[in-house]
Parts: C-alpha cells; sequence; structure tokens
C-alpha cells in the first residue's frame, strides 16, 4: 500500500510548564484565525471551560480545538491543537493528548526557562519521537532573558536526548508574546515586542515543521479512542484519532475491546471539531479528530475498526499513581445536613464514573464497605477530585493523603521520590536547606543568577511535599515559587518529622461561644467561629505544643443576680482560620481526616470518643517499645 500524506491538516499538541501562556496563544491563533466575529464577548482563556480551571487558573483537562487558517498564498489549513494541562498531577492527560498528535509545541517562559514540569511533558514527547517546535513566550516582560533560557532549553534538550538521536536539538526556535498574539523567528531584545504584526511565523512553522498525518492507500478503518466526554442529547461521545481508512455516520464498524473482545455496533452520529464547536458531519479521513455516539460502554485505548478486517491499536500505556488516599461517606454527627448524596452506593457510583474518563487514576476497596482508597498522581488531582465531588453535592470522609509504596525483587520497601526545584530570594536559602534537611532532601543543583535569587534542586521522598507547600510559602514570606515532578522509586527514607505542634480538639457536641473561645484563644490559634456548630472529636484549632488537648468550646458564661460594676467588657476575639480544602488536607496529621460538605470542610479525627483515642495511642506506644 502506498504511503499518502493530508497535506492541508496538522495535528499538534501545546506543552509547557504551568503558567507559560499554552492557553492563552490557542486563544491568539483562534482570534487570528477568524473563529469568532468581529465585537463579539469571547472571555479570556477560551478553552478553560470547567469552573474549577478559572478559579485556579490552571488547565486541568486536556481538550482540543480546530483552527482553519488563511495562509499568505490563499490555502486553508486545518490546525488540530491539543491545549494540555501542566501540572504533572493531570500527567494522565498530556499522555493521552500525545497519543492523537505528529508533532509538539514546547513553550517556555522567557524570565523563568524550562521549569520541572517542562522537563516532565518534554521527556514524554521526545519518548514518541515526535517533532518540536520551541517558543520563547513572553518576550516581553520587564525581566526576560531570553539568551540564558534558550541556553537552559538546549541544556533541557540535551539532558534527555538518547546519544542515537543525532537530530534532536535541531528544532526551530519562535520568539513571542500569545498575549500579544505576535511571533517571530527573529530573536527581539529582552523586554521587546516580536517584529510581525501577528502569529503568521508560527503556522508558517508549524507547517514546515509538524509533519502531515500519513496514511495508508486503501487501508482498513482504524480509530483509536483518547478521551470520552458526554452530551445531554447523544449521551457518552468518545474522541478518537483515525488512524487508517474513512470512517462513515450510521455504519456498522468493529468495536475492540480492553478485554481482547470484538463487537459489532452502529455509529448513531459523527462530529468534527469547529474552533469551538462539535459539528456533525458525513464522513472523516485519516488525521481527523473526530466524537463518535452510539457505544455506552466504550472507554479509552479501545480501537473502532473496520468490520471485515478489524485491527485493534495498542492501548495507551500511563504512568503509576504515586500517592493515595481514602475517600468514604461521611460519618460524623453532623452528617446529612447541607448535602443530598450521601450513600455509599452513589459514593461508589461517582468514583467508577472518574474511573472511565481519568485513566490516571486507581479506585480500590478498603476493609470497610462505605469506604475506598483512591490513587493517583499528587495532591492537586486529589483535591480536584474531592472539590469536584462537593460541589455535585457529595459529603465525604477524605483521609490524609499517603504515599504508593511497593517491594522490589530483593524485598526491599521502595518509595516514590520528587524532584523539585525551589527559586527564592538569597535571605530566605538558610531556611529552605533547614525544611529540605527535615524532609530527607538531597541537593543535587544550586545556581545563583547573580540577581538575588537562588535557585535550588532537590530530590526528596513524595512523603516530603504532603503540607509541604504552606509551610514554604510561610517560610519565604509568600516570594518562594516550588515546582515538582515525579522522579523515580527509590528505598524508603525511614520515619519523617510530621506537623511540630497538637491540635485542640473538642470534648462535647454544641453551638461555640464566644466566651470560650476567649479563654481557649491563649491556646493556639482557633479554626472555629461563635455560633459554629462542633462535635466531640472535631479539630477547632491548632495547639502551640506538640500534644493534642481536649477542650470545651461550647462554654457558656454563668449568670448571677449580682449586677457588675463595669458591665459586660467585650470580649476581643481574634478571628479565626479559615482553610480551604487544600489546606486542611496538608494541615491532617497521621489519625486525623476532613469531613467535607458543600458548605463546610472540618478536621475531626478519625477516632471520635476522647477514651478510645487515648486506648490506640496506649497501644501504639507499646507497639513502638516492642519493636
Amino acid at each position: 500500500m502506498t504511503v499518502k500524506r493530508r497535506k492541508d491538516l496538522r495535528n499538534l499538541a501545546i506543552v509547557a510548564h504551568v503558567d507559560h501562556g499554552k492557553t492563552t496563544l490557542v486563544d491568539a491563533m483562534l482570534w487570528q484565525s477568524g473563529a469568532f466575529r468581529a465585537g463579539s464577548d469571547v472571555e479570556t482563556r477560551v478553552m478553560d471551560s470547567m469552573d474549577l480551571e478559572r478559579e485556579k487558573g490552571i488547565t486541568i483537562l486536556a481538550k482540543n480545538t480546530a483552527v482553519k487558517h488563511t495562509m499568505t498564498d490563499g490555502r486553508t489549513l486545518t490546525l488540530n491543537i491539543m491545549d494540555t494541562p501542566g501540572h504533572a498531577d493531570f500527567g494522565g492527560e498530556v499522555e493521552r493528548a500525545l497519543e492523537m498528535v505528529d508533532g509538539v509545541l514546547l513553550l517556555v517562559d522567557a524570565s523563568e526557562g524550562p521549569l520541572p514540569q517542562t522537563r516532565f511533558v518534554l521527556r514524554k514527547a521526545m519518548a514518541k519521537k515526535l517533532p518540536i517546535v520551541v517558543v520563547i513566550n513572553k518576550v516581553d516582560r520587564p525581566d526576560a532573558r531570553i539568551d540564558e533560557v534558550i541556553n537552559e532549553t538546549y541544556e533541557l534538550f540535551m539532558d534527555l536526548l538518547d546519544d542515537a538521536d543525532g537530530n534532536g536539538l535541531d528544532f526551530p526556535i519562535l520568539y513571542a508574546s500569545a498575549k500579544a498574539g505576535k511571533a517571530s523567528l527573529t530573536k527581539p531584545a529582552d523586554g521587546q515586542l516580536p517584529d510581525s504584526p501577528d502569529l503568521q511565523p508560527l503556522f508558517d512553522v508549524i507547517e514546515s515543521s509538524i509533519p502531515a498525518p500519513e496514511y495508508h492507500e486503501g487501508a482498513p478503518l482504524q480509530a483509536h479512542v483518547t478521551n470520552l466526554d458526554s452530551s445531554p442529547y447523544l449521551g457518552r461521545l468518545a474522541l478518537c484519532r483515525v488512524m487508517e481508512g474513512t470512517i462513515k455516520r450510521g455504519e456498522m464498524v468493529a468495536w475492540c475491546r480492553r478485554d481482547g473482545s470484538i463487537q459489532n455496533v452502529k455509529l448513531s452520529e459523527l462530529l468534527i471539531t469547529d474552533a469551538l464547536e462539535r459539528v456533525s458531519v458525513e464522513s472523516a479521513g485519516p488525521g481527523d479528530i473526530i466524537a463518535i455516539a452510539g457505544i455506552p460502554e466504550i472507554t479509552i485505548g479501545e480501537t473502532i475498526a473496520d468490520v471485515n478486517d478489524p485491527k485493534p491499536l495498542p492501548l495507551i500505556h500511563v504512568d503509576e499513581p504515586s500517592l493515595s488516599m481514602t475517600i468514604g461517606i461521611n460519618t460524623s454527627p453532623l452528617a446529612g445536613k447541607s448535602g443530598k448524596l450521601l450513600t455509599a452506593r452513589l459514593v461508589k457510583g461517582r468514583l467508577d464514573q472518574e474511573l472511565i474518563g481519568n485513566v490516571s487514576i486507581k479506585v480500590l476497596n478498603t476493609e470497610r464497605p462505605d469506604t475506598w482508597e483512591v490513587q493517583g498522581r499528587g495532591e492537586l488531582q486529589m483535591a480536584v477530585l474531592v472539590e469536584m465531588m462537593r460541589r455535585e453535592g457529595f459529603e465525604l470522609t477524605v483521609g490524609r493523603p499517603a504515599v504508593v509504596t511497593h517491594h522490589d525483587e530483593n524485598g526491599r520497601l521502595m518509595e516514590p521520590t520528587e524532584r523539585l526545584t525551589i527559586d527564592v530570594p538569597e535571605e530566605f536559602l538558610g531556611v529552605v536547606t533547614e525544611m529540605m534537611g527535615v524532609r530527607k532532601g538531597t541537593m543535587q543543583e544550586m545556581v545563583n543568577h547573580g540577581s538575588g535569587w537562588v535557585r535550588m534542586e532537590y530530590v526528596l521522598p513524595s512523603r516530603g511535599l504532603i503540607a509541604f507547600h504552606t509551610e514554604f510559602l510561610t517560610a519565604t514570606h509568600g516570594t518562594g515559587i516550588s515546582n515538582h515532578v515525579f522522579e523515580g522509586y527509590a528505598p524508603w527514607a525511614g520515619s519523617m518529622r510530621q506537623r511540630p505542634t497538637g491540635s485542640l480538639v473538642a470534648d462535647r457536641t454544641g453551638v461555640v461561644s464566644s466566651y470560650a473561645l476567649f479563654n481557649l484563644q491563649e491556646r493556639g490559634q482557633l479554626f472555629i467561629g461563635p455560633g459554629d456548630e462542633v462535635y466531640e472529636g472535631m479539630v477547632v484549632g491548632e495547639n502551640a505544643r506538640p500534644d493534642d488537648m481536649d477542650v470545651n468550646p461550647t462554654k457558656e458564661k454563668h449568670l448571677t443576680n449580682v449586677r457588675s460594676a463595669t458591665g459586660d467588657e467585650l470580649e476581643r476575639l481574634i478571628p479565626p482560620r479559615r482553610m480551604s480544602l487544600e489546606h486542611s488536607l496538608e494541615y491532617c496529621a497521621g489519625d486525623e481526616c476532613l469531613e467535607v460538605t458543600p458548605d463546610v470542610v472540618r478536621v475531626r479525627k478519625v477516632v471520635l470518643d476522647a477514651r478510645d483515642r487515648a486506648k490506640v495511642r496506649t497501644k501504639e506506644k507499646s507497639a513502638d517499645a516492642n519493636v
């Protein structure tokens, strides 16, 4: 069979570290290709369609768009662009997106340079032998250092290249400002805009550097399912890349399932992306990225093939999870007050639904029938899942994150490790070094740019990063920048110090009084305010000492019939510390968990009764003494 190419089509993914301008660049490409009518009211970062994505300013789900751009000679070039997350916690999305494309646009910030997540996404692209176009973005930043960043990018490529790959450093470099919608092959001065009026040089380089989709003439149909979506009218949609042949609406196709079985099914609808909308089409050819309806149980990695000659494609491989936490029904005394979805059946159904579209998580059974162990890539991914369930009306009990360990062939206990890059002002160097020492971090590299900032690179156990972020920001007065990416497995590094403070624990159920809080605030920092409901075993504050303390936050002032000469003095209360879901997860000690409801997030003890907790502590102490 003769190999042919579709000259009018390019499939590419945009990969970069968080906040290096991927989504903004896609915005500019859509605008300049006439996807939106002039004067129309279109939000910025149009690809971030989820509420959480807009709130956090990050991309969580990989999404595709089709840009139809008219080139200078009048030809129309269609670009299927995958906008990918920059955060390694959502690495499964990146891996999935790379299955659909023939080349990669790597964005690097002109000031920050390549960061750990840049390394992560680039490593994935190189493993697939995809051609790469480097875009140095944000060249108009006042602190841009273009030459140094290019050198750092070359160093990163050299670190990741195989010795056999001699052409790996032969990649085009563009200089862009996605916000201004300009790109050029000519290097501007630091802090200046590119000399081109628009993004046309970028479109030209994409056309010349990223190969057109290849296919064999007359080959039977093969389409790879790489993502799932749903429609209120059509049910489950499978997003596929057509590898070979032609697919038609309403025809019978062979569905090659994960278990190896093959089933004939009829496609009820065939959709193709045009800008941000999906439009119905009669047929699609090789290289097209399509959505099909009519197969309700289809999952990621399966193949749609020709009925007469079904040939399944290889399943998508995704990195193993490194972090786990337990999710179960709400077992607190205040359960059922704000949520509507409370039962174990509903929680399990929602977790199973998440498994369908999210290839990087696993759900395992535990000893309890109403609790499950969820494994994923990082704290952020877990927190996003819990936050989504909470907004949907679930009430949950969420355990403290723990690392996923395994034994190697010699029987040694192995744990995941992370590569952490820290940028801090020089005055915080000692503080950060001390923090890393406690967390068993090993320094790999330290660079002083001479600008008053220091960049350090550590390898440390993933356990050390649980609850690290908040403490790090506090220690560096909010100026430090930290980024981490999964490094590999290493032998267990031994025990690690948890938080140095204990908890203030409520010893009864009731409503909080300001009189009780006035007396308690000397003991430590409180998480509750007057009028809040508490119950026995709920954590109401952080003790200044390392031990837990049982307190009564509901105590009322006793009234007498003796009139006070001074009158009731105003009790001056320090405002409580209200913690978000992420902060609460970080705060949790080993014997604590979270009660998550649509209205409130509470930290509580796993064992609520004080006597039972004392018995557990005694048992643990005697076990430690016998070791």
